[in-house]
């Protein structure tokens, strides 16, 4: 699934997280389309295993790219927030509204970074999968 026309809201780490959780629904059922798509030995000559791999392999790139855009994006939106918030408290040390501020932004941006290294996992258990099923009936561009 690609990401929303209507831009992403990097404020609300919750609404971030359920954004990803929705866009990696793809990820979630490899599994399931590989088994009701990709034919098994016995039934190689009704479907067009080729075709069927190869839309889901650039369904599949679509969506890792789609999602990598969009965390990379929040955490430059998240990561500026956070120099700017530096700055301010570098005037302003006695500030502790502001200090509260900052840590929260700095917690948001580590968790924001994590979701870098579950994109990663989720994205090589697809292609281990999609890989293990879809070889023998498609090969993907050598530019990955």
């Amino acid at each position: 699934m690609a990401a929303p026309s209507g831009g992403v809201n990097c404020e609300e780490f919750a609404e971030f997280q359920e954004l990803l959780k929705v866009m990696r629904t793809i990820d979630d059922r490899i599994v399931h389309e590989l088994n009701t798509t990709v034919p098994t030995a016995s039934f190689a000559g009704k479907i067009d295993a080729s075709q069927t791999c190869k839309q889901l392999y650039e369904s599949l790139t679509a969506a890792h790219v789609s999602r990598d855009k969009v965390i990379k994006n929040c955490i430059a939106q998240t990561s500026e927030v956070v120099k700017s918030l530096r700055e301010e408290r570098e005037k302003n040390l006695d500030d502790l509204t502001l200090l509260k501020q900052l840590r929260k932004e700095q917690t948001k941006l580590k968790w924001m970074q994590s979701e870098l290294n579950v994109e990663e996992v989720v994205n090589d258990r697809s292609w281990k999968v999609f890989n293990e099923r879809c070889r023998i009936h498609f090969k993907p561009p050598k530019n990955e």
